[in-house]
């Protein structure tokens, strides 16, 4: 087996015909830093794994398929206990990475061996392609900081401060050891497992924008924001439980009363945005 790469980059695809191919070639096209692409398709039957069978025989990737079942947090764990790199990058198949975003990124985490995670800012791109939102995320968190401290800020936001994880880059060892991906809270997935990461190290941010996240018309559903919300405070509320001496019921409140006022706020966006796309 070859030596272990810096980076793993995990592609969970399903259903993404559309948008995979530009999924896989902004990660090819990464320069600069040793990777593997690691691509596990959850028995999409839309044409996804078809058109990922062309880079079959490409020396930086590795294709497998999910039994169906289990959701996305099953395809998230199975593609990422594939991972060999020392830090892991999972790329959402309707998303790209930014040229230069991986040897950025792994630079920061290599800079200092107490930081387990980095998020750069992203580009909110609709179904075409087309940008809605430039360089969105991390909030505050603009230096290093300590990662008891960046769970507070994140948790007081009322909203995920790291962003999706094509802006984020772990250190996997850290991500294995707690748990892997957190699928208590399906629709907060990324940041519940961001936290637990976080528990065991420091955040350092990444400037640049380092990803595109694409909003789908899914994604405009009035339940889904509500739900959203009402998982964005069992969240809150499990990490105040657990780590009392990193989130306190009022860092719990103060996140919860600006997680309703943003899920109003975002109800109201997606409205406008829904109208655009018709």
């Amino acid at each position: 087996m070859p030596p272990s790469p810096i980076v793993s980059v995990v592609i969970p695809s399903y259903q993404q015909r559309d948008f995979i191919v530009a999924a896989v070639e902004s990660v090819l096209a990464q320069e600069e830093v040793d990777y593997e692409l690691i691509i596990a398709d959850h028995s999409s039957d839309d044409g996804t794994w078809e058109k990922l069978n062309a880079y079959a025989d490409h020396p930086r990737v590795r294709l497998s398929r999910t039994a169906s079942g289990g959701g996305a947090p099953r395809n998230w764990n199975e593609v990422t206990r594939l991972a060999r790199g020392t830090f892991i990058k999972l790329l959402p198949g309707d998303d790209t990475i930014l040229p230069g975003t991986l040897a950025r990124q792994a630079a920061i985490l290599q800079s200092d061996p107490k930081r387990v995670l980095t998020a750069g800012k992203r580009d909110v791109i609709d179904a075409r392609g087309e940008t809605i939102f430039r360089a969105r995320g991390l909030g505050g968190l603009t230096a290093p900081t300590a990662g008891g401290d960046a769970i507070r800020a994140t948790v007081r936001s009322g909203t995920n401060l790291f962003g999706e994880p094509g802006a984020v880059l772990l250190r996997r060892d850290v991500l294995v050891d707690a748990g892997l991906w957190d699928a208590e809270f399906p629709y907060a997935i990324d940041e519940a497992s961001y936290i637990r990461v976080l528990e065991n190290g420091d955040f350092a941010p990444d400037v640049e924008t380092a990803s595109t996240f694409r909003l789908s018309g899914g994604q405009w559903s009035v339940a889904l924001v509500r739900r959203q919300a009402e998982q964005m405070a069992s969240l809150h509320a499990a990490v105040h439980a657990r780590r009392p001496d990193l989130v306190s019921s009022t860092d719990v409140r103060i996140g919860n009363r600006r997680a309703r006022l943003l899920a109003h706020q975002r109800r109201i966006v997606y409205r406008v945005l829904k109208g655009r796309m018709a």
